[in-house]
């Protein structure tokens, strides 16, 4: 198969420095692939224009500015996180069809032999913003966690997907679209129980019970471990790799690596596919 060098970065959260910092890397280093694993946005009102400006000025035009200038095209994989509004999806969907990135929540496309599958949803929260937020393998919540029929939404969703649908269900459709040995999943939350997934919860309490201190998918975590799929990507716990002390896990044949991080730098993960063991990440002063 074609080895394809690639770029991993997550929960960027609208800070301008680190984009800069990230495009002054990826013009430097020139990979094949980016990959953004969600919370890409600003914290700002889902109403205002601001964020449709930022998202021009910071992404897209440098995107743009990027594929003008090396010698071939990079491809620029995206999805969203828990706190960007899903009001702005519509951006992004434009964004693709005018080969600007490849947004790729909810879909399987082509990258040279490989595929690539994207998946925003996390688990339910203890945040109110909801707009991708889903039941992971049943309608349980964890101490501490708003239902995802609470809280608040930036776009309307049927009641019924909301109740009942899980991020079981969806992966194991999304699951058959391309052979797992060679699809990379790019995902926002972590799975559970794993280094990844390591919050800062340790002694804290609500309503006299425990909160459980990994606070990943238990969906994704079955799913690596029974589908076995080339790569996973992850973000969302940004605090995990400072607890455990790793930023990679293998579970079987699959690698897993998260561009979380809690620090002022911009975590850069790089990977080829034919050899995965090297990965190495870089944190980026801004």
């Amino acid at each position: 198969m074609l080895n394809v060098k690639c770029i991993f970065v997550s929960d960027i959260h609208g800070k301008i420095k680190r984009y800069d910092s990230l495009f002054k890397f990826i013009q430097k280093q020139q990979p094949d692939g980016i990959f953004f694993g969600g919370d890409l946005l600003p914290h700002s009102h889902p109403n205002s224009d601001s964020l449709e400006t930022f998202i021009s000025r910071h992404l897209f035009s440098k995107i743009q500015q990027i594929n003008a200038t090396v010698k071939k095209p990079v491809r620029f994989f995206l999805i969203l996180g828990n706190d960007d509004p899903r009001i702005y999806e519509d951006l992004f969907f434009k964004a693709d069809s005018n080969n600007i990135v490849t947004y790729v929540h909810n879909k399987t496309v082509s990258f040279g032999d490989f595929f690539v599958t994207g998946y925003s949803y996390v688990p339910p929260t203890p945040f109110q913003l909801k707009d991708w937020e889903r039941y992971d393998v049943s309608r349980h919540l964890d101490v501490g966690a708003v239902s995802p029929e609470s809280g608040y939404r930036t776009i309307d969703a049927p009641v019924d997907d909301i109740r009942y649908t899980t991020i079981a269900e969806d992966l194991d459709r999304l699951s058959q679209n391309a052979p797992a040995d060679r699809t990379i999943w790019l995902f926002h939350s972590p799975p559970y129980q794993s280094d990844l997934d390591r919050a800062a919860l340790d002694g804290k309490m609500m309503d006299h019970a425990p909160l459980d201190v990994h606070v990943g998918s238990i969906a994704i975590q079955r799913f690596i471990k029974k589908k076995q799929p080339l790569l996973t990507l992850h973000g969302h716990v940004h605090e995990s790799a400072r607890l455990t002390g790793e930023w990679k896990q293998r579970f079987g044949r699959t690698y897993s690596f998260s561009a979380a991080h809690d620090g002022p730098e911009l975590a850069v993960i790089r990977f080829d596919t034919d050899d995965l063991n090297k990965a190495s990440k870089e944190l980026v002063d801004l």
